[in-house]
């Protein structure tokens, strides 16, 4: 049985603010968590007006105080920017407040642009991506209190001690991440959504180059895709065209709202904007019915053997994407479907 999970970029639609769109995450995470997913994920992105997280361990904090039994997580927390200390005990803090349910996602994208990734780091300059391995290791040990004998900090600890320690799971979309995730024996997150490659093959190559771990004992696998859900195969289609231009514009600004067009009576319709086209190598979206969506994603998680789907699903109205999580989770058997009287 494949688990069901929400990846979310807190997307700010045309029109609204970013408050706003941080109101509908808290919103569709309670939603989402009545509903049966089992892990609600938060993104990092900074200096977009088109997404508002820019602080996935402050939205953590406040989704998990606002659900009752989802696994809250980072999807993820991009570690090259920060010490992993910090890291570190900040997820100690939340993995005390709420015990066996955080989840620290972490990845090396530099989710902003190069500008804004220097005036992150300390001194002006990003860790160089060779000591991103070295970064993963001493965040490991330190969420876990294991810096072994020859670390040049050893004796530092990560306070406070969590009776149950946060989850790590390294984030990937490329070969190279993977490879991480299998030489560290870590849970894998693929992110196909943003992937330029077929993950499956990358995916097969970290299974059997896995090298177990005390956290870890065998390889585990979640894939992130892109979907959006409809009643009807026309209305998905009709709320994923202002998604595809936006994803074409290299996500430049909020996510615009479908224009208004005059039908021969006069009557205004909506429509989509012209469409435009999608980078090479941008996977695409799952679209159209619970049905059909469904078995995009069960086939590619069959491919892929992954044994859990994180959907990230971005539109401009708010209410049509917690419908498209919705349909999912009824046809997944999240929830029963519901009854004409309901």
């Amino acid at each position: 049985m494949i688990r069901l999970s929400v990846l979310d970029q807190s997307p700010v639609p045309e029109g609204s603010t970013a408050g706003d769109a941080l109101r509908n995450t808290l919103d569709l995470a309670c939603r989402t968590d009545a509903m049966g997913y089992h892990r609600y994920w938060v993104a990092e992105h900074h200096g977009m007006t088109g997404l508002a997280g820019s602080s996935p361990e402050v939205l953590i904090g406040s989704i998990a105080g606002a659900t009752d039994r989802i696994r809250v997580g980072s999807g993820g927390v991009m570690l090259t920017h920060y010490a992993p200390l910090k890291v570190a005990e900040s997820f100690c803090v939340l993995a005390s407040l709420h015990p066996d349910r955080i989840d620290l996602g972490i990845g090396r994208a530099p989710g902003s642009d190069h500008l804004t990734a220097a005036a992150l780091a300390r001194g002006g300059a990003r860790t160089p991506l060779e000591n991103y391995p070295n970064q993963v290791q001493e965040l490991v040990h330190l969420v876990d209190d294991t810096l072994p004998s020859h670390s040049p900090i050893q004796g530092v600890r990560a306070t406070p001690r969590p009776d149950e320690p946060p989850e790590i799971w390294l984030l990937a979309s490329s070969a190279d991440s993977a490879s991480f995730a299998a030489h560290f024996g870590l849970p894998l997150g693929w992110a196909d959504f943003i992937a330029q490659v077929d993950g499956a093959p990358i995916i097969d190559a970290y299974r059997r180059q896995f090298r177990p771990s005390a956290r870890c004992a065998e390889p585990r696998v979640l894939l992130c895709a892109s979907a959006v859900c409809a009643d009807t195969d026309e209305e998905a289609e009709a709320i994923v065209a202002t998604v595809r231009a936006w994803r074409a514009s290299g996500l430049r600004g909020p996510v615009p709202a479908a224009r208004a067009a005059s039908n021969s009576d006069g009557a205004t319709l909506p429509v989509a904007p012209a469409p435009l086209a999608v980078q090479p190598g941008r996977r695409s979206i799952a679209t159209g019915t619970p049905d059909r969506v469904s078995t995009r994603l069960t086939e590619m998680a069959e491919a892929s053997g992954a044994e859990e789907v994180m959907v990230v699903t971005i539109c401009h109205d708010h209410e049509a994407r917690v419908r498209s999580y919705e349909l999912l989770a009824h046809q997944f058997g999240l929830i029963p479907p519901a009854t004409p009287e309901q």
